[in-house]
């Protein structure tokens, strides 16, 4: 019982960051960016690319977050969650290699998505695939 409550309370607080940071991509692109230390200008492509990220990440942490609810989607929220962050946290570690190191909180970012999408795919092994309640 104490596992379910472990992974009831992990799913709510990766699913919280998640549509924390989708909304803020999709409805404050150029304020969240910057406080990051990038700057976006009126460049109307590129804000639309960002806002669609935005949309996605804000998509996958309603999954996330939807887990700790709802018994039926613990084995799907952690497994979203762990594709979700591990793919993100991957990335930019892929990106630091190619392109250099980037801003101090990017990096912070990074170490984080890549911690919880670790602690998610922990989640997700430890959840019994043929009976999602019975960990």
């Amino acid at each position: 019982m104490e596992k379910i409550k472990f992974i009831r309370v992990a799913l709510f607080l990766f699913g919280f960051i998640a549509t924390g940071i989708g909304g803020a991509l999709l409805f404050f692109p150029v304020s969240f960016e910057a406080s990051a230390g990038i700057v976006l200008d009126e460049n109307i492509s590129l804000l639309s690319e960002i806002r669609a990220y935005g949309g996605i990440i804000l998509s996958g942490g309603i999954i996330v977050f939807l887990g700790s609810f709802f018994d039926k989607l613990l084995l799907i929220s952690s497994g979203v969650s762990s594709l979700f962050y591990l793919s993100l946290g991957l990335s930019r570690l892929i990106s630091l290699f190619i392109d250099g190191v980037p801003s101090q909180a990017l990096v912070t970012a990074g170490i984080a998505e890549i911690l919880i999408g670790l602690v998610s795919l922990l989640m997700f092994l430890k959840i019994d695939k043929q009976d999602p309640f019975r960990l």
